[in-house]
């Protein structure tokens, strides 16, 4: 089985990004980098052992990558807001073998001293308009919750609405038992969480 690894909060600029997800949490965001694959570049914050989150938007300076962005970068528009949420296991194959047609091409990735591989879509889109997990297998023991500072924020809840919830929840099943995770019928894709942080309950939506 998968396990939860990070969250993808997507921005207009990264800039705008940091501050929307500090102001919600309450806590300073950690330097991240860039990925010149994708035209990208991002900022992290530790959500406990092996589990992170990233604030992530498409690089100005940065080449235009000869393929979509992930996560749907290329058409984001608007407030900064959760986008996509992550997995990790050892066997990408196997969990690509039991996922919905479009979760992705398997891509290896470095950044610094990161080394990883992920499922990418070609349309840069994943299934159920952005909500299946993206599939990723970290390489080596280097992970960036590993270096990253613990500000005390913790994920309590991820809420996936879609309107075909019970699809979407049949298409997760296979892959990943996380009690953390609630995947409802919604009017829109929408995804939200909830966080535990020095501050109480913060929810970024």
């Amino acid at each position: 089985m998968l396990q939860f690894d990070h969250l993808a909060i997507a921005a207009e600029s990264l800039s705008d990004g940091v501050a929307s997800v500090e102001d919600a949490l309450g806590v300073p965001l950690a330097p991240g980098g860039m990925h010149p694959s994708m035209g990208t570049h991002n900022r992290l914050l530790a959500l406990g052992p092996g589990e992170y989150l990233e604030v992530i938007a498409i690089d100005p300076e940065a080449a235009r990558p000869g393929r979509p962005r992930w996560f749907g970068l290329d058409d984001f528009r608007g407030a900064p807001r959760p986008c996509a949420w992550v997995a990790r296991g050892d066997d990408l194959a196997s969990a690509l073998a039991l996922s919905p047609s479009g979760a992705g091409v398997v891509h290896p990735l470095a950044r610094g001293d990161f080394r990883w591989e992920m499922a990418i879509p070609e349309t840069g889109l994943l299934p159920f308009h952005g909500l299946f997990p993206a599939l990723i297998s970290w390489k080596g023991t280097a992970h960036p919750a590993d270096v990253l500072p613990d500000r005390g924020v913790r994920l309590r809840r991820l809420v996936l609405s879609h309107p075909d919830g019970p699809a979407l929840r049949a298409a997760v099943a296979p892959l990943i038992d996380e009690s953390r995770l609630t995947i409802t019928l919604g009017a829109r894709p929408h995804l939200a969480a909830d966080f535990d942080t020095p501050h109480g309950t913060r929810v970024l939506a």
